[in-house]
């Protein structure tokens, strides 16, 4: 069973495996329709291809972020329908550093689906090591998915501006963290207390995920002696800390919860106090 990252080489062996499913997640932020695209010009053979707002996130409000979780009933529909279900293993890409694929990878965890890992390296490892892409649309085998959400994996606004006991770590650039150039989010700065830890540090140059010993000496550095139960993460919109979440799991350390509004949601109420 693979829980956190999958090379190219490792996939290729389960090419076409009835009980392995995998999901292309390519996206961009500010063009959401790139991700479709790329996937009707090429994917994985097999892959089915899954959506940020349409398939990973639920109803938007105006106050609840820019990715907000779907309910319970509609994550576990939606993995339903693209054949997950018990027994299954679960292979996510985008294009390479893998913050889309992640989002998807720790939404699956949650739920209680442990059978779910990231293709390392994405899309652009995947061509650049010689495998062969398609244009053609899988069949699609429904499964019934039975979520079983793991209590205390994740905060809810409320919980957060009463006050985190332990480590908020922001995985946004340090530019969004300090308020500079915010382009996403109609008010700059990060929540009082937090620290920033830029998710790209998880990532080599050649875009995949820099080995569990450096991960976990770079989290140490961070953490000062406290458990990983003790961190809190958030971004943008609940995307790139999950980033930082699967690295945490990368690296052999366990524990840490997600607050998923994240930034977007917290802002959109102007009277939360903000620090840059």
């Amino acid at each position: 069973m693979f829980t956190t990252l999958i090379t190219p080489a490792a996939l290729a062996a389960h090419t076409g495996h009835p009980d392995w499913v995998l999901l292309d997640c390519r996206f961009d932020l500010t063009n959401p329709d790139a991700g479709a695209a790329q996937y009707a010009a090429g994917h994985l053979p097999g892959a089915r291809y899954v959506h940020l707002d349409h398939d990973l996130s639920g109803d938007k409000t105006g106050s609840n972020g820019r990715h907000p979780l779907p309910t319970i009933d509609e994550m576990a529909a939606r993995f339903g329908r693209v054949g997950v279900g018990p027994g299954v293993q679960v292979v996510l890409y985008d294009g390479d550093i893998g913050m889309y694929a992640a989002r998807a990878w720790w939404m699956l965890r949650y739920l209680g689906h442990d059978a779910v890992a990231v293709l390392d390296g994405g899309y652009a490892r995947w061509v650049a090591e010689g495998h062969g892409v398609t244009t053609d649309l899988p069949a699609t085998t429904a499964r019934i998915f039975t979520p079983a959400p793991r209590a205390g994996w994740r905060l809810s606004v409320s919980e957060v501006q009463s006050g985190v006991e332990g480590v908020l770590v922001d995985a946004r650039s340090p530019e969004r963290f300090r308020g500079i150039n915010e382009t996403l989010d109609p008010v700059g700065g990060h929540i009082p207390g937090a620290c920033n830890y830029f998710f790209q540090q998880n990532l080599t140059p050649e875009k995949t995920f820099k080995s569990p010993d450096d991960l976990r000496a770079q989290w140490t550095t961070l953490l000062g002696g406290r458990p990983a139960s003790d961190v809190v993460m958030y971004c943008g919109s609940g995307v790139t800390a999950c980033h930082n979440l699967l690295s945490m799991e990368v690296a052999g350390l366990s524990g840490a919860r997600i607050y998923p509004g994240s930034w977007s949601e917290y802002c959109a109420d102007r009277s939360r106090p903000v620090e840059t």
